[in-house]
């Protein structure tokens, strides 16, 4: 498994990758905060108004983004990025880890995809 610090170690551009990994590295990006039980709960209860859901959908957006423009990904920014959008948007303070968790795991994903894992 490469590094989680975001240094590109395949020496392949993300954004020379297929277009249909990129599609299914946002699919992936989706599904894992469908699964974010933190998250799920802002958006059922509409903490973030009644376009939480959009809201949660625009999050998966922004950290493909993230993914697409940065050039050195650090985790603890997409901590920042995950933990203000969470309290920006959907008015809600996560204090139980699972940013870090997520986080992490996105990473991981984002890793696998720069090494053609998909």
């Amino acid at each position: 498994m490469g590094s989680l610090n975001g240094n590109n170690h395949s020496g392949v551009p993300f954004t020379r990758q297929k277009p249909e990994a990129a599609s299914h590295l946002q699919e992936e990006i989706t599904l894992l905060l469908s699964r974010w039980h933190g998250l799920q709960m802002a958006v059922q209860n509409q903490w973030g108004g009644h376009d939480s859901f959009q809201k949660s959908q625009q999050l998966a957006a922004d950290i493909f983004s993230w993914f697409s423009q940065s050039k050195a990904l650090q985790i603890e920014d997409l901590e920042n990025l995950l933990h203000e959008s969470m309290l920006l948007s959907l008015n809600t303070e996560i204090e139980d880890g699972s940013i870090e968790e997520v986080a992490e795991q996105l990473m991981i994903m984002h890793e696998e995809y720069l090494h053609g894992n998909h």
